[in-house]
This record gives structure tokens, sequence and C-alpha cells, in this order.
């Protein structure tokens, strides 16, 4: 069953969720960085992926992502509601991360097989919108650049984003969006990788499902989004909820967040 007025909004179940972080990390102004393993609630993840020859589908029940509860029978969840602050002004990125493969070497050059499928983790079915990232796992020295070969949304395989160089030397946590080919609208897998110019460094590749952004305007503000401002979009009892922080100045500081999930 769906949500589709506010009076089955008022009814429906609601949990809420805690998402805190209680360091601040070194960062780039205006260029989003992981805060994925820096302690809080939840606690600190692992900044390193698990795997390079597959990649994994993570979930709620890994260490860094917030634990959702179970839905009610046939429930569809939805973010309705969003109370957000951070110490510095910025924008607040929430995401469900849905494939993670590395820690992949400076000069890597790989090719990926019997990669898990996404599809359970579409609320509706569709990989548009979907995003290729890159996370960094230890700090680079030299202009890394990357190229990944993938299949965009529509099965289409031998896409590629090109050799995509970043112009600078990534320090630890700072992500990358990677732009896909003219045209393609999401991904649906990482068919092969390969990275060079750099001399020193690893990273992460990620797949990531946009569900929300907040801006902190001013220092030590925040907002409220209703249901209106968050847009509802769907989520599910497994989804890994994954935050980037893009501030204004050169630390992240210590965003926190309270998440409700409405499901009817």
């Amino acid at each position: 069953m769906a949500i589709q007025s506010l009076d089955q909004y008022i009814a429906a179940a609601k949990q809420r969720i805690t998402y805190t972080k209680l360091a601040s990390r070194t960062s780039v102004a205006a260029m989003p960085f992981s805060i994925f393993d820096i302690a809080g609630n939840p606690g600190a993840g692992t900044l390193g992926g698990s795997d390079v020859n597959a990649g994994v589908v993570p979930d709620d029940s890994i260490a860094g992502y917030p634990n959702i509860a179970p839905f009610n029978t046939g429930a569809t969840g939805y973010i309705s509601k969003i109370e957000f602050m951070s110490p510095v002004a910025g924008w607040l990125n929430l995401y469900d991360r849905l494939w993670l493969a590395g820690p992949y070497n400076f000069n890597a050059a790989s090719s990926l097989a019997a990669q898990p499928s996404l599809a359970s983790r579409l609320p509706d079915g569709s990989y548009n919108g979907l995003e290729l990232w890159v996370e960094t796992v230890t700090p680079f020295t030299g202009n890394l650049t990357i190229s990944v070969n993938y299949t965009k949304e529509d099965g289409t395989t031998g896409r590629t984003t090109g050799a995509f160089a970043t112009g600078l030397a990534p320090t630890l946590g700072r992500c990358i969006q990677l732009p896909l080919a003219a045209g393609d609208r999401g991904i649906q897998k990482v068919e092969s990788l390969s990275a060079s110019v750099a001399t020193v460094g690893t990273f992460n590749l990620m797949i990531l499902r946009p569900v929300w952004s907040g801006r902190v305007q001013v220092a030590n503000a925040g907002d409220v989004h209703d249901l209106l401002r968050t847009g509802m979009p769907k989520i599910l009892t497994n989804s890994a909820l994954y935050c980037l922080v893009t501030a204004d100045s050169t630390a992240t500081s210590t965003p926190s967040m309270i998440i409700e999930i409405a499901n009817g």
C-alpha cells in the first residue's frame, strides 16, 4: 500500500532515526566529503570497500549505516521529514548507497564480473537517476585520472565516462561524481575501470541513489523539511543511508539529522 493522501500520512506508522557525527573531517570548501567512518550515531563504518572483483550491495545491517526498523506488512516506506543542523554552513546530501567496490590503487586496471544485482533496492524498479561516484580511502598525490566502463540504465553495455581528471590530489574522504556518457540517465553496473597519473592513494567506486538534500544557510543553524520539502522519496527497510557533506568552509564539522520514515 502507498501513502497517497495527507490523512494516510497522519495515520501511517512512523519511526525517527538519529544521524549524528561527533568529530570533524578536514575538507575542501564547496566539495563533497564522506563522513561514513567518523564516530557518532550510527557508529563509525569502515571507509574502505570489501571487494574489488564484483563489489557488494551494502545494507543497514552493516556498521556505519543507521538501522531501519521493519515496516508493516505490505507497507511502502517514505522519508517524510528531516530535521537537520550543522555548526558549519553547507549542504547535506543523503543517498541510498546501492553498490560499493574497492579499495582500488591509484594505478588500478580492473575488470569486474558477477556483480550483484541492484534490482531489489530500486523502489520503482528504475535505474534512472543513479549516480557513479569515487570515494577517497587514502590520500592521493598527483592528479587522479579515472575511466570507468559501465552498463547504462536500459541495459546497454560498453558505455564509458571517458578519462576523467580530478584536477587535484584527492584528500581523505573526498568524493567525486563521475559524469556518465551523453544521453545516459543512470547506471546498472560497473564493468571495468582504469586509473592513472597519481602515484599514491586508494579509492572506492560506488553507485548512489539520491534521496534528499538540505542547505544549512549559516553556521549553527538548520531547518525542518516536512513531507512537501523532502518530496517523500521511497525508502526500503534495508536501505544503506549514506551522507555527504559539502561545507562552505574547510571542515565538515559535526552535522546531525533526525530522519522520519513513514510507512503505510
